[in-house]
């Protein structure tokens, strides 16, 4: 608004605390909880069941079984990013989850494997477990360096993978593996570009 007539400062323009006018604050920016985020939860992808299926073919009297084996879950993965600078992202979104292997499916088709999920962190990432589980921590320092935090699971067999000689047509097939599924905590080191160096009291504060 334009200063009204008699006001002479900014603050003058503002109204009353109390009168409901004011309705935004701002708040000051929280760059310690940018560089430190917990409760970040990654789950693989789970394995693709087995099938049990059998062969029916025109001339071929025994067919015999052929269920597919079902495809692997997709992995989870953090890539170090030169284009992220902070840990702020992670602050909005909480859930990271790769995609299920598909299930196998007759004439020995083989299931579809899950995509993997990657994220983008920045340098200096350290990551910690955070679930009371088997301690496990990375250092993520170098551009383009990916570790696998969460493994998918393996797909379960088809029931052509249990013919034996006495056994032809098995009745039975694997489910697929339970993916693994993990809580982190993420702490950013903080790295200076440019470090100034001089005596007591000669200004560094300052400049």
């Amino acid at each position: 608004r334009y200063p009204k007539d008699g006001l002479k400062t900014f603050a003058d323009c503002l109204p009353p605390v109390g009168s409901g006018d004011l309705k935004t604050i701002s708040q000051p920016m929280d760059f310690f909880g940018a560089n430190i985020y917990s409760g970040m939860k990654v789950k693989a992808g789970r394995g693709g069941n087995g099938a049990i299926s059998g062969r029916r073919e025109k001339f071929v009297p025994r067919g015999g079984p052929d269920g597919g084996d079902g495809g692997i879950g997709g992995s989870v993965f953090l890539e170090v990013s030169l284009g992220v600078d902070t840990l702020l992202a992670f602050r909005y979104r909480k859930r990271f989850a790769a995609e299920d292997g598909g299930a196998g499916g007759r004439v020995r088709r083989h299931g579809r494997n899950g995509s993997d999920m990657v994220v983008s962190v920045p340098v200096g990432t350290v990551v910690y477990r955070d679930d009371g589980g088997e301690p496990i921590s990375w250092d993520l320092s170098t551009p383009g360096q990916r570790e696998c935090v969460a493994k998918g699971g393996r797909g379960g067999r088809g029931n052509a993978s249990f013919a034996t000689s006495t056994n032809r047509f098995p009745l039975l097939a694997e489910a697929g593996e339970e993916a693994e599924a993990l809580t982190l905590r993420l702490e950013l080191k903080l790295l200076a570009d440019v470090g100034v160096v001089g005596r007591p009291n000669a200004g560094k504060s300052s400049l």
